[in-house]
């Protein structure tokens, strides 16, 4: 999963016309390690989505503006529009990942 690095980074890779999830979180949070231990699978089965992380902590203003209040969050982005977003209480386990991306949009 590529990191994002800037705002402006962000915000191209938002406008994107193809679906771009991209994932929340904090080097300090127990709760996205755990993640970071099955969403390698999760993405290899969900390869429709381009995938991105961008930690909280390092860009507080986009976590502030998409209404990312815990972590780890999944949030669906196409055309720079927010589609859908996993917050992180459920967000806990593989199944709980898969039934959101399931649920998504076409």
């Amino acid at each position: 999963m590529e990191a994002i690095k800037t705002n402006e980074q962000f915000e191209e890779i938002i406008a994107s016309s193809e679906p771009v999830i991209i994932k929340f979180f904090a080097g300090w949070c127990p709760d996205c390690t755990r993640m970071d231990m099955f969403i390698d699978d999760i993405i290899a089965d969900y390869g429709q989505y381009k995938w991105f992380e961008i930690n909280r902590d390092d860009f507080p203003e986009i976590a502030d503006k998409y209404s990312v209040m815990g972590i780890p969050s999944l949030l669906l982005f196409q055309d720079g529009e927010k589609l859908a977003h996993l917050h992180s209480a459920n967000a806990k386990s593989p199944e709980e990942v898969r039934d959101y991306l399931q649920s998504l949009p076409a």
